[in-house]
């Protein structure tokens, strides 16, 4: 999602018009509107001092899947759908054969 898109969001969820949001952080609201528009884009600054102004905040999350490495999952989809079933039988058989360990209360 681009900044231009959250802060018009923010700034429709707060009922707040481009001139609104201006006056409260003066900010001019020709900038506003390019940054709504995606002609500018804002500074992490300026754009968690107009999310702010709406009653809102710029929070940073990590990304779903980031850091997972599928080199093993691609290679596994190269298979056959039959060789990937004979590798998860075999896989599950292993697991079976594993000791079992009762859990310490």
């Amino acid at each position: 999602m681009d900044s231009g898109s959250v802060l018009r969001r923010a700034r429709r969820r707060a009922r707040l018009s481009q001139r609104g949001l201006a006056s409260r952080t003066s900010i001019a609201q020709p900038t506003i509107a390019r940054i709504e528009t995606g002609r500018e884009d804002p500074r992490v600054a300026t754009l968690e001092r107009l999310l702010r102004a709406c009653g809102e905040e710029l929070r940073a999350r990590p990304v779903r899947g980031g850091g997972v490495d599928r080199t093993q999952i691609r290679e596994l989809l190269r298979l056959s759908p039959r060789r990937r079933l004979e590798l998860a039988a075999e896989e599950s058989e292993a697991l079976a054969r594993l000791p079992t360990h009762r859990a310490v209360t």
